[in-house]
């Protein structure tokens, strides 16, 4: 599936409030979808830049040999769902997703966000 395919599927899961694509290496979005007056996707794309690099960091310096699935990030009334792309086209590349945590059903995003990570073609 393309960008735009993925980012509107994620935008169906339950509770999703906004959904990007961004590349980690520059932390610029190649898409997104949702947000608005509270959520600025541009700013939490490159923000959410940082979590990713600095896990990464951290994953090597413990000499750990894992790769990461995914993040979860849970605020007040938000979750926060970072998916790291697999694939070599899509190398260094991440999914963002913010939910209403009243809305979602977590387990089901994480695994819709799985699917669609695994579907996307760059």
């Amino acid at each position: 599936m393309d960008i735009d395919t993925a980012l509107k599927e994620a935008m169906e899961i339950d509770g999703a409030l906004g959904v990007s694509l961004v590349d980690y290496g520059s932390g610029m979005s190649l898409g997104s979808l949702g947000g608005g007056k509270y959520l600025d996707l541009e700013i939490a794309s490159a923000g959410n830049t940082e979590v990713v690099r600095a896990k990464m960091r951290t994953l090597e310096s413990l000499g750990m040999q894992e790769t990461i699935d995914d993040i979860l990030i849970t605020l007040g009334r938000q979750y926060h769902l970072i998916r790291l792309v697999r694939g070599q086209a899509a190398s260094g590349l991440f999914i963002y997703l913010a939910l209403d945590k009243t809305k979602a059903n977590l387990a089901l995003a994480r695994h819709h966000l799985k699917r669609i990570e695994g579907e996307l073609t760059i």
